[in-house]
């Protein structure tokens, strides 16, 4: 996969970061709305419930319904859902053997760590087409409220 790269403003990036420090210990999730392939621009954000009931402090789900409600949010703002977000409570900001399993290639990843409810790194990922491994994708923070 070439290198690949999104941009995401310091406002929206610190929200992603609020969100997994709000859900600590579990892990928070959400839609990534935006344009573009290269360079993506994450232009909104749709945090969604981890409805996962069973482990939610090391793995999150969302329901079709879920998917459906971000995908409408995105339409009526004339963008496109281009990814996910999610935290890793107390471990690195890297794709989990879990979340390659449940991935899909071209969306960004975006994750961020979570140490002791103190948000950390923040990563994105792209999943190879060969479902094989994450390529990562370089964040470019932008200053302001917009890309």
């Amino acid at each position: 996969m070439a290198d690949t790269h999104l941009k995401i403003s310091r406002e929206l990036a610190d929200k992603i970061r609020e969100h997994g420090a709000e859900t600590y210990p579990h892990e928070c999730c959400g839609a990534l709305l935006g344009k573009g392939n290269d360079p993506r621009e994450i232009l909104g954000l749709f945090p969604l419930v981890n409805r996962r009931d069973d482990s939610p402090r090391n793995r999150f789900s969302v329901t079709s319904q879920d998917v459906l409600d971000a995908e409408k949010a995105a339409r009526q703002q004339g963008l496109d859902v281009v990814g996910w977000y999610h935290s890793h409570p107390d471990h690195p900001a890297r794709p989990s053997q879990y979340d390659r399993d449940h991935a899909w290639p071209w969306y960004s990843y975006i994750i961020v760590s979570v140490a002791e409810a103190k948000p950390q790194d923040m990563t994105s990922w792209r999943l190879n087409d060969d479902r094989e491994a994450f390529s990562p994708e370089a964040i470019d923070v932008q200053q302001g409220a917009a890309v």
